[in-house]
């Protein structure tokens, strides 16, 4: 075969694949814990009967979600107030939480509307107790928030674990990865014996010029 041959296959191939971008054909998308993805926390907070109290913005320290590198730390959710809003009687060593906390640390990538989404990686330790339940997520959110397609997984105990959702081809959709942490809040001194689960890549980082967890695409 002679390069003119090989660079006009080159053109063909380049063009064929503009054209099923551009004529939105589904990609298989696949992306693993990076510690250099732009996750953001979201906390919502319910009474112990299940009812909704109210949701929020909050950051990674305060949702107890902390990287090292590309691996991610998280824990049991703990309150600073000592009111008794949070605890029972009121906080300090011995108290009891006095609400479910639900933990989200995420990111939302532009551009995964439409894709088979995978969301990928290892836990390395996990040492949570019943009290808490640590899960990996895809979720799709309309424009308005007002609904949701969602698939979680559980976190094993050791091991990989992964998540698959066809998401809905709106670009006004958002699309959100990451993991939630859910369980009663704990006063800081109380957290040691609730443990807590360290999540990593499936794979180790490849190096890589774009951001989102190395996100790799097939056309089909």
């Amino acid at each position: 075969m002679n390069n003119g041959t090989m660079k006009l296959k080159g053109v063909v191939l380049g063009a064929l694949l503009a054209c099923a971008m551009s004529a939105g054909i589904a990609q298989a998308v696949t992306i693993t814990v990076n510690g250099a993805d732009p996750y953001v926390g979201y906390m919502n907070v319910f009474d112990l009967g299940g009812g909704y109290q109210f949701g929020s913005v909050w950051g990674l320290v305060d949702n107890t979600a902390v990287f090292a590198g590309n691996n991610l730390t998280l824990g049991p959710n703990t309150i600073g107030d000592p009111n008794s809003y949070w605890y029972t009687p009121s906080g300090g060593p011995g108290c009891t939480g006095n609400k479910i906390m639900e933990a989200n640390t995420y990111v939302e990538p532009v551009g995964l509307s439409g894709q088979t989404v995978t969301f990928t990686g290892t836990v390395l330790a996990n040492s949570l107790t019943s009290a808490h339940v640590a899960r990996a997520f895809i979720r799709d959110f309309a424009p308005d928030f007002s609904s949701s397609v969602d698939q979680f997984v559980v976190l094993p105990a050791s091991g990989s674990f992964s998540v698959t959702l066809a998401t809905i081809n709106d670009a006004a959709r958002h699309v959100q990865y990451g993991f939630q942490v859910r369980g009663v809040d704990v006063w800081i001194t109380e957290l040691a014996p609730f443990g807590s689960v360290t999540v990593g890549p499936y794979l180790p980082s490849p190096t890589h010029g774009t951001s989102w967890g190395a996100i790799k695409a097939t056309y089909r």
